[in-house]
């Protein structure tokens, strides 16, 4: 086919988050010609950080890139500059501070123990003999005893899901990191770190030479955007994408309350968990530690709310119960029989971390 004649684009990509920024910037690589389209205001999806006067805000929720993958790691570094950050939260349970994930240190507050003979000891007997666990409960308790489980997992958990520990599946918390060391680090990869100034220059370097749309919401014409490129990679909701013909899948999704402080710091650490039921927010997190380099004399907060997903809301995370997998399982088998190609958390439903992103976008046939 001539080039008069073929469509205007070799690949549309809809949405210009992770996955489908690293894919266009393959396609643009390789001489393509790339759309991008996304129904949001910004590039960037759920790593879109504001600036609220020096202050780089992470809009949709804390994002620290880690990996054990040396090729992954040098190649974002090949686009920017990543920033060295240990992400070391803290737990507040009713007013008392505890150090995750959960060490010796986390021990020590708990029981006053300092050896790890001693926080071994407590927690086998705690575990309750469970050798199969059939629930996260199960699962947690198994792992770290009931004080722990009822302390720092059982409040936070049953408000991120909006589920009773035990009508969550045990596999949610299964590689829960547990250390007899001092050591706060709380990702167990080689490397970790952020954008300096935040993710959005990251972003932009991957979609130059893409013909980037904004506020474009695919499904509002959907004829005509199927009608523009010869392939479609798409990032959204797989179920929608499908017309929900085996019914529609569920989610989690967040509400996010940002608050600028005219005090240079407010909690002293970038994220604090609030591990109690009654706590409505699941967390606050401080966005000026996330940049050493940051010298705004004020400071950002932000409290993040879950809730369960409902239409026009955006969805987080996909609820992998029993249900949901068995649902999901039958419209990835329609995805494996379509052109098109899907990726990412809504698209594959399946929690990815961002390396497990990039590693899949840079692999992935075009």
């Amino acid at each position: 086919m001539s080039r008069q004649n073929s469509r205007d684009y070799d690949y549309l990509v809809v949405g210009a988050g992770l996955f489908g920024s690293v894919v266009a910037w393959r396609a643009v690589q390789a001489g393509k010609r790339v759309k991008v389209i996304d129904r949001r205001n910004h590039i960037g999806g759920n790593l879109y950080c504001a600036d609220y006067d020096g202050v780089a805000v992470h809009n949709y929720g804390p994002h620290i890139f880690h990996t054990s993958d040396e090729q992954v790691w040098q190649w974002v570094n090949s686009i920017v500059e990543f920033v060295p950050y240990i992400n070391s939260p803290i737990a507040n349970y009713h007013g008392k501070l505890y150090n995750l994930p959960f060490n010796m240190n986390t021990f020590h507050q708990l029981w006053g123990v300092t050896t790890a003979e001693e926080a071994q000891q407590k927690i086998e007997s705690q575990r309750g003999g469970i050798t199969n666990p059939q629930n996260l409960e199960q699962q947690a308790i198994s792992l770290v005893g009931t004080d722990i489980y009822n302390t720092l997992i059982k409040g936070y958990t049953e408000k991120q899901w909006g589920r009773d520990c035990s009508e969550l599946p045990a596999d949610i918390i299964r590689r829960l990191p547990v250390r007899f060391t001092y050591d706060n680090n709380y990702f167990n990869d080689t490397y970790q770190g952020i954008p300096r100034g935040g993710y959005n220059e990251f972003i932009a370097r991957l979609l130059v030479g893409a013909d980037v749309e904004l506020e474009c919401d695919f499904f509002d014409n959907r004829e005509h955007w199927e009608g523009v490129a010869d392939k479609i990679v798409y990032t959204g909701e797989i179920d929608r994408y499908f017309d929900y013909c085996y019914g529609k899948l569920e989610y989690r999704t967040l509400r996010f309350e940002h608050e600028q402080l005219n005090i240079p710091d407010y909690q002293g650490v970038a994220v604090m968990n609030f591990t109690d039921r009654e706590t409505p927010y699941t967390r606050i997190v401080e966005h000026r530690h996330f940049d050493s380099s940051c010298t705004a004399e004020h400071t950002v907060i932000t409290r993040e709310y879950p809730s369960e997903w409902q239409a026009g809301a955006e969805p987080y995370y996909p609820i992998n119960n029993q249900k949901n997998s068995q649902l999901a399982d039958k419209y990835r088998a329609l995805a494996e029989q379509s052109t098109t190609i899907f990726g990412g958390r809504l698209a594959e439903y399946r929690y990815y971390d961002m390396h497990h992103i990039v590693k899949k976008a840079l692999q992935i046939e075009l």
